[in-house]
């Protein structure tokens, strides 16, 4: 049973969010007050997912996200973000929490982000031994436009790229997220042209779609390179492309509580160069080695 702990100095909204998750059935919930309370419980028992309010006194959201990285990197962390604190949020991304909930949505996106962050964080390392001697590789995929196939092409890109050396834990977390991101955006975007919210993969409605013209025939191209020092994605989907001069700039507030720019954020808050095509159906995301962290993954 994995173990979630929530963060926030209001009693109610703690409630609130551990309502929420524990309908989910799985999962074992506790409490903390603020960051502190977090930490020191976090030494007692290490749960398996943090998920925190950013504005706390004490020790905010971003001063815990600094702290989780340093003592704790193989738990990821959540943020649930109000109004009016979207660059701060921005800030803790980059600072290594893994993925946020704006908390106007918290009911409809927390149990899906949390179940997919914690499905990330557990991918099997199975090859992590013979993948630690590996220096340079490349993959290069030509996939259906079936959702199955994103989450087992993120796990081997995260097992890649922690077993090599290149990342810590909260930066090979960091890498899958990002991916999926891009992934998701060329399958159910591009390919389907789906709108609004992104459906569950589960949907009947994805499922009809990918058996119509002209989206049945349609693929996703996925070109991998991982090196020691770098890794470069490119994703490019057969749709028809968007505007890319429509994107919003990466310091917008707006483009951190938008649905259809929560992707972009967090692609761009994780990857060190990110770039579109004319067309807008390819992006090329690039991620360099920071030493601090190939040093802690190698040693994992």
């Amino acid at each position: 049973m994995s173990k979630v702990l929530i963060v926030d100095d209001s009693a109610v909204d703690r409630q609130v969010v551990g309502t929420l998750l524990a309908k989910h059935g799985g999962w074992q919930v506790e409490y903390a007050e603020n960051g502190s309370d977090a930490l020191a419980r976090m030494k007692r028992a290490r749960p398996d997912l943090l998920v925190t309010d950013l504005q706390m006194p004490e020790m905010d959201g971003l001063e815990l996200v600094a702290a989780a990285r340093i003592n704790f990197p193989e738990v990821p962390v959540i943020l649930i973000t109000a109004y009016g604190s979207e660059l701060l949020a921005t800030e803790a991304l980059e600072q290594g929490a893994a993925s946020y909930v704006p908390k106007s949505r918290l009911a409809e996106k927390l149990s899906e982000t949390a179940e997919e962050v914690l499905s990330l964080a557990t991918a099997e390392r199975s090859y992590n031994q013979l993948i630690h001697c590996l220096n340079a590789t490349e993959f290069d995929f030509s996939m259906e436009s079936n959702p199955a196939l994103i989450e087992a092409l993120v796990n081997l890109v995260q097992e890649m790229v922690l077993g090599t050396g290149f990342c810590d834990r909260s930066g090979r977390l960091q890498v899958g997220v990002a991916l999926k991101e891009a992934l998701a955006n060329a399958l159910y975007r591009g390919n389907l042209q789906l709108s609004g919210p992104l459906p569950a993969p589960t949907d009947g409605s994805v499922e009809q779609r990918r058996e119509e013209p002209p989206y049945r025939d349609r693929k996703v191209h996925v070109n991998v390179k991982l090196r020691r020092d770098e890794v470069r994605f490119v994703v490019r989907d057969e749709g028809p492309g968007f505007d890319v001069a429509a994107l919003p700039e990466a310091d917008d507030p707006s483009a951190v509580v938008a649905e259809h720019g929560r992707g972009l954020s967090l692609m761009r808050s994780f990857m060190d160069e990110l770039r579109y095509n004319d067309a807008g159906n390819e992006v090329t995301m690039v991620k360099r080695r920071q030493d601090a962290c190939a040093a802690d993954g190698a040693d994992s």
